[in-house]
């Protein structure tokens, strides 16, 4: 399988050998493929010689030619050193759900025992993707759509899904980067504006949830009661919106030359905050009791498939796969790269940022725990010593529960509120995403001593989660962008597709920006990145490994880092990922259809919580339904396409008797393939420009 014109190969005086012919016992000729000496084994094979384990090539001096230089000529961008691009992949991987996501799952599937499928699933089927999208990016060094449209033209629709879904993702991503700035810019005072309800007590919503709860939903949303009530838009999230699409716009104006530089602060300061929030946390009191509450497996729970289920999807979620900015990214690295250690290590530093967030979330979930026990200790306290004179006795966690049955008569006793009294419980109650960062956090750093470094708390906070979000913008926009100007459908300059891009955005965005808009991207949310992205990996490694084939992946990876995939990827790329998404995939559909029709939540501004399940009105549910099927649409239209329009882009030929050679544009002529009585191999190792 190969790309076209593959070249006559000449014998050492220049003649080309005829087809059939044998050496001579005891010879073994050479010949040449566009100026590149290679041996010919007596059972007609080709092979390059080998010099420390790795393919050499032997080319004439006068001829002689690098990769770099050939990169240079077909005019695409290069990374300027290594440690940009690892920087780059590690802050698209690394984002706001290691920090929110992961610690959530982690307290709501048994602690440390959702450790131990999350590192399975992690062996068996997140890093082996995440190779396959690092190596097939770097070896044809092309964006998405042109990268599956080469391996088959029928599969060019997976790149233009991924696109689609890089771009839904950006409108909503860049939302919660809004609200970060929003919190950024509130940080600035002290006291904290969240620290405490407005009024002295008059604003009964507040009073009834906290002030943490109600600066979220009245001060920061000032959300509807409903998705039917739209509230028009809210000026300051739009300006906040504006401000985020603008920095990701001059961030990427130049591409990677841009993005690059970007990426060097935004991928490390959220390193330099959680270092910072792990000393501090661990300090607080009840500290130990949050780890202990993480790292404590409840075995039961390894017996629960919701758990291997939902570690698989965190795997597979949060190292950001088939969004097509891997694919990207990996496409400006030399072919000559080590692209199996560059994933393994961009793979283990993504779950290892994952579980040391949760260290630090933890952390503080237990002081907050603690303090909130405490404090509902010393109100029940307080209304004892009101309503029972005689009462003297000091009340603990131990025996709270005995001083509430033998005072249940007294009204106060009766109607006091215990929700929080027990510790263990608080520690039990799982909150995710915006509630994690925008409530629970906020109120946990109101308590920390001295109170009056709370806006320096604050400020670092919203820093490190404003940059955890840039970085992963950068990538998800990647997706976008370098499918769309590799495939040609782009005419003009790359700056005009970026400025274009941001400004169809954050117009599209302003529908998050309606009072009503939160409701809105948990549809985007719930939608446009789960269910499309599942399938979309599934195919993407059946493409590869069995379209494809694993054997010239193989070759491949000789050619790139010099040695073949050891028994590790065998197993994992040919068996065990194709079951695992295959199951994710299957558990997913059954989990959507079970709970049909979709429900959400409406604020209560009576009560001040979020109140019962209802169900979306058509037009939200149509747009879910959206959401799902126009990035798979492209995949059935684009092969449709392909039966009655040939694809006039590079393509991998099946050319009996050679394996594929990326770098040939025309398909050669079977009689111009050497064969030494069986087909000749040209190895891709040895083939060059």
């Amino acid at each position: 399988m190969q790309l076209n014109n593959q070249p006559k190969m000449e014998t050492s005086n220049g003649s080309v050998p005829v087809e059939g012919k044998r050496a001579e016992d005891g010879e073994i000729p050479t010949a040449k493929v566009d100026n590149v000496e290679m041996t010919t084994l007596a059972d007609g094979k080709a092979v390059a010689d080998m010099e420390e384990g790795k393919m050499a090539n032997h080319v004439d001096e006068d001829k002689k030619g690098t990769l770099e230089d050939e990169e240079e000529e077909d005019g695409r961008m290069a990374w300027d050193n290594k440690y940009q691009y690892l920087l780059s992949q590690i802050g698209f991987a690394v984002g706001l759900g290691n920090v929110w996501r992961f610690p959530y799952l982690c307290q709501r599937n048994g602690g440390g025992a959702f450790l131990i499928p999350y590192l399975i699933m992690l062996i068996i089927e997140g890093i082996p993707i995440f190779h396959i999208e690092f190596a097939i990016g770097q070896r044809i060094r092309k964006g998405s759509i042109s990268v599956w449209s080469a391996i088959s033209p029928y599969l060019g629709g997976l790149g233009w899904a991924s696109v689609a879904v890089s771009f839904f993702v950006g409108l909503y991503y860049n939302v919660i980067i809004a609200w970060c700035m929003f919190y950024l810019f509130n940080s600035f005072q002290s006291p904290l504006p969240w620290s405490s309800c407005p009024g002295n007590g008059t604003v009964a919503e507040c009073e009834a949830s906290s002030p943490t709860t109600f600066f979220w939903y009245r001060e920061t949303l000032d959300i509807t009661r409903d998705i039917e009530e739209s509230g028009g838009l809210d000026w300051r999230l739009t300006l906040c919106l504006f401000c985020a699409w603008l920095i990701v716009c001059m961030a990427m104006i130049k591409g990677i030359k841009s993005s690059g530089k970007a990426i060097y602060f935004t991928a490390t300061f959220p390193y330099v905050v959680l270092l910072i929030f792990f000393f501090r946390g661990v300090t607080l009191e009840g500290a130990g009791d949050g780890l202990a509450r993480m790292f404590t497996p409840q075995v039961d729970k390894l017996t629960d498939p919701i758990v291997w289920l939902e570690a698989a999807t965190q795997v597979f979620f949060s190292l950001g796969v088939a969004f097509g900015g891997l694919i990207s990214f990996s496409s400006y690295n030399p072919r000559k790269n080590n692209c199996t250690r560059d994933a393994v290590t961009v793979a283990i530093i993504n779950s290892g940022t994952s579980i040391f967030a949760c260290v630090v979330i933890f952390s503080v979930l237990g002081f907050k725990a603690t303090h909130d026990s405490q404090k509902c200790l010393d109100e029940f306290s307080a209304v004892l010593q009101r309503s029972v004179p005689e009462f003297n006795d000091t009340i603990t966690r131990g025996n709270y529960l005995d001083f509430q049955m033998a005072y249940n008569t007294t009204p106060a006793i009766s109607e006091f509120d215990f929700t929080t009294c027990d510790k263990t419980k608080n520690l039990d109650t799982a909150v995710e995403g915006t509630g994690l960062a925008f409530i629970v956090f906020t109120e946990a750093m109101n308590q920390f001593y001295p109170i009056a470094l709370g806006p320096l708390w604050s400020i670092l906070f919203f820093l490190m989660l404003l940059n955890l979000g840039l970085s992963s913008m950068f990538g998800t926009l990647e997706g976008v962008l370098t499918p769309i100007l590799d495939s040609g459908v782009w005419k003009w300059r790359k700056e005009f597709l970026v400025v274009t891009l941001c400004v169809v955005s954050f117009l599209t965005g302003l529908i998050f920006t309606q009072k009503s808009g939160n409701y809105w991207l948990d549809i985007f949310n719930d939608y446009s990145g789960t269910f499309p992205l599942l399938l979309i990996g599934f195919i993407e490694l059946i493409a590869v490994i069995w379209i494809y084939g694993f054997n010239r992946l193989s070759d491949d990876l000789l050619y790139m880092t010099g040695s073949r995939p050891n028994m590790y990827w065998k197993v994992t790329w040919l068996f065990l990922s194709p079951l695992s998404m295959g199951v994710i995939f299957a558990a997913t559909i059954y989990r959507e259809a079970s709970s049909f029709p979709a429900t959400y939540q409406s604020w209560d501004q009576i009560k001040g919580r979020l109140g019962e399940e209802e169900p979306y009105p058509w037009y939200a549910m149509m747009a879910c339904y959206l959401l799902v099927v126009l990035p798979l649409i492209c995949i059935p239209i684009v092969a449709i396409k392909r039966v009655f329009v040939p694809y006039d882009g590079e393509v991998i030929q099946p050319v009996e008797g050679a394996r594929w050679n990326p770098f040939r544009k025309h398909e050669p002529k079977k009689s111009d393939i050497f064969s030494s009585g069986v087909d000749g191999i040209v190895n891709p190792a040895v083939t060059e420009l």
